[in-house]
């Protein structure tokens, strides 16, 4: 069950992380580029049906998973805990992820023009440093690589 966890775990990863390199990397300059924010709203309104949920099941099988690993759940807040610090690692990337996801949705997208592009491009960039955090930290858990 844990390795069918990991794989399910990567995909939904995959998604989300490379959805937002696609934004990054690809869409938003050329929004920036040709000042037009319609390419943004198109990704955005096609991207956020798959997006959101890989998120909110990354989660689910990141619990799933941590709490497979220890004895006590108590232990995933223990920061001298090895796991209970990845999940702390992950719960904190969440913590900033959260509100400036929902920033982005829910205040910038909407009112977004050519005006006000690169206000969204910071969060994208964001979200894409965030993503990659989430990442090196998953890394870590398995190969042991910053503790």
């Amino acid at each position: 069950m844990y390795i069918t966890l990991i794989v399910l775990h990567l995909i939904f990863a995959t998604i989300w992380i490379g959805g937002h390199l696609i934004l990054l990397i690809s869409i938003l300059p050329k929004a920036i580029k040709e000042k037009n924010s319609q390419f943004l709203l198109n990704f955005e309104s096609i991207y956020e049906k798959i997006g959101i949920p890989s998120l909110i099941l990354q989660i689910i099988t990141g619990v799933i998973m941590f709490s497979l690993k220890v004895e006590n759940f108590s232990l995933l807040f223990d920061w001298n805990n090895y796991y209970g610090r990845h999940f702390l690692l992950k719960i904190i990337l969440l913590l900033i992820l959260i509100p400036l996801a929902l920033h982005a949705r829910f205040r910038v997208i909407p009112n977004l023009t050519h005006d006000n592009l690169l206000l969204l491009g910071l969060h994208i960039f964001a979200v894409n440093l965030l993503s990659i955090g989430f990442l090196l930290v998953g890394v870590s858990l398995r190969f042991n690589l910053f503790y």
